[in-house]
Parts: structure tokens; sequence; C-alpha cells
């Protein structure tokens, strides 16, 4: 009697005030990126160099993420070391890399992949392992799998403090001048080419205009900031070494030509093979028959008082130099096989010389 009577009361407060079936709960949709597998890299491993700054070295593509809502997803990267992808802290060290609202690839020049192989602590001239992998994001995150890629970093070339070489040959305008670098302690030196003038007069500048310090001769090959005093000059024309020692207050200027001289060039160890200046360019080649087994250095003015040769990682350096000294670790250049090669020398930035080798 009493369930009849509950059951009557219930029909009649249904009556009265209503009654509604309860709504379904709604559950979010987990979303992924299908079996996890799907992002790709152009390489699976990427050897840095300088003359790859600006070139794309690699490209990391994947498939859309279909999320329940209609709207932009934020697709980013993610790159770590192998030991930091691994536990229950896993990826929380991660670089992240946000691509953009519906991108689908990212690809990077070799001076950024560079700039963050290093940063990961892959030590320059040894290769490392990055790992990768891509994040979305609207409500939710997916991730792909993990993809591994190999990458060798280059040393980035320093930046060192520089001068500037305003003078007659260029039109005494220090905003467009070439540099002197200091790769030592403010001993600065550079390369100009000066044509043939009615002087070769010059001075060093420490900014792009004659408002902050400007160097000049007081006599004897000595060094002023006097902004009135005259300004150095070269011997002549020609492709001149210039120079400026602030801590002893000296500087020189000398005239050079270049050549190769070594048994795996033309002329051996005897007869210097001269290189030729195009000042279009600012290099210096020679084109001729080269000997694998053999060697040979740069060397200015037929004679071994400035000549360059490579250091530990390949790199041009002074073997002898009067700003710098003699450096007894410098080897010879080797030529990777016997044939026809086009040589070229380039003294152009003095943060940065270097030479190539281009088989014919």
């Amino acid at each position: 009697m009493k369930k009849i009577y509950y059951l009557f009361t219930l029909a009649l407060a249904c009556l009265a005030f209503g009654c509604k079936k309860d709504q379904t709960l709604t559950v979010l949709k987990t979303v992924s990126f299908g079996d996890g597998t799907t992002l790709n890299s152009s390489a699976s491993s990427v050897v840095l160099t300088k003359a790859a700054d600006t070139a794309s070295v690699i490209t990391f593509s994947w498939p859309a993420v279909k999320y329940t809502i209609k709207a932009s997803v934020t697709y980013a990267l993610q790159i770590d070391v192998p030991a930091d992808t691994v536990g229950t802290s896993g990826w929380a060290n991660a670089k992240t890399i946000v691509v953009g609202n519906d991108v689908l690839s990212k690809s990077y020049l070799g001076k950024d992949l560079n700039t963050l192989a290093l940063d990961m602590g892959i030590v320059a001239g040894n290769e490392g392992t990055l790992v990768v992998r891509v994040r979305s994001y609207q409500d939710q995150y997916a991730y792909t799998n993990p993809l591994s890629i190999k990458v060798k970093p280059y040393a980035p070339v320093a930046t060192y403090p520089l001068l500037y070489i305003p003078g007659n040959y260029q039109g005494w305008n220090p905003g467009a001048a070439p540099t002197a670098a200091a790769l030592k302690t403010k001993i600065y030196e550079g390369y100009v080419y000066m044509p043939q003038a009615d002087n070769y007069y010059f001075k060093f500048t420490s900014a792009q205009d004659w408002n902050h310090i400007n160097y000049g001769d007081s006599g004897n090959n000595t060094v002023t900031e006097d902004g009135l005093a005259g300004g150095m000059q070269s011997p002549g024309p020609g492709y001149i070494q210039v120079s400026i020692n602030l801590n002893i207050k000296t500087w020189s200027a000398v005239p050079t030509t270049w050549s190769i001289l070594g048994d795996a060039s033309p002329g051996g160890w005897n007869t210097d093979t001269q290189l030729t200046y195009d000042p279009a360019k600012e290099i210096w080649t020679v084109t001729c028959d080269m000997k694998k087994d053999g060697s040979f250095k740069f060397r200015a003015n037929n004679a071994w008082v400035i000549d360059f040769g490579v250091d530990a990682d390949g790199n041009l350096a002074y073997a002898d130099s009067p700003v710098y000294g003699y450096n007894a670790a410098i080897a010879n250049i080797t030529v990777p096989a016997d044939g026809n090669y086009t040589i070229t020398l380039d003294l152009h930035d003095p943060s940065n010389y270097n030479y190539k080798l281009k088989k014919n």
C-alpha cells in the first residue's frame, strides 16, 4: 500500500513540476597522431659546416591531428637528449619550439641547427644524438613517437673586437671601411686593397664614424689617439696587411702578393706558384695541377715571414706572422687526390680567413 502511495505521489509531483530524463554525460574524446610513428625527417644524420649556415639542412613533417572541435591546432617541436627522455621526468628539460597553428612541417637552417646542437650539449666536432617529437594542442595534448637524429656541430667562428680602416683608398669613409680584428688582446690585424692612388694614407677608428677614437701616426710607426694627427701610410699600392698593437702603441703596413709552395704544388718546395687577386670578389686564386702525396702552404711575398697552414680543426691559421708570431702547431695543407684544382685564398674578413680547394 505504501509503494502504491509513493508512486501516486511521484506522479502528482511530475505533473505539477515536470520531470526530465537525465542528460548523457559528455566524455572528452582522446586524440592522437594515429599509431604515433608519423613524424618524418628528411635526414637521419647531419654534419654541419659554416658553408651550410644559410641552407636548409633538415625538415621535419607530420600529419594533422583531428580534434573534436573544428578549430586551429598548435604544433610544437620538442627536442631533447636521449637521457632526458626516459623515466618519470622524461622530456621535462626538452626545448619546445612552437611551429604555429596548423603548420605541419619545420625546416632548420644550418646555423640554427648548429646553435641548437651546441646548446643541447653536443661538443663541436663530435657526433651526438638528439631526440625529437611533435606536440599538438587544442583542448588537450597529443604527441608523436620520438625520432632520433645524429648531429655533428662545428665550432662557430669567434666574434673578435674590430677596428675600422678608412683611408684615401676608399674615400675616408669609416662607414664603409674594411676591418681589422683583434685575435689577441688589443692586437688588431687585417688586409685592405689599395689600388694605385696619389697617396696611401689610412687610419684606424673604433667606430664606423669620426665621432669616437681614431688612431693616427705620431712618428716612427707609433700610434696616437690625437684625432688631429696625420694618418699612417702604406709603402705603396696593393694588397696590404695592416696592423695596430695598442699594447705597445705601434702599427705596420706591409704590401703582399700571395703564392703556394710545397711538394703538392707544381713548383715543389723550390718555386712559388703565384695566385692572382680579384678585387671584385676580394679573393686570391690559381688553377693548377696538385698532388695528393705532398703538402703546401700559402705564403706572402715568396718568403717565410707571413704564411698560412691549417690548425687541428682544419681551419686556415698563421704559421708565421710578424703580428702574432710563430705557431709551431700549424700543419701543412694536403689535397684529397691528384688532379687539377682551383685554389682560393680569402682574407677579406679578418675574423674568418679561409681557403677552398675545388677539383676541376
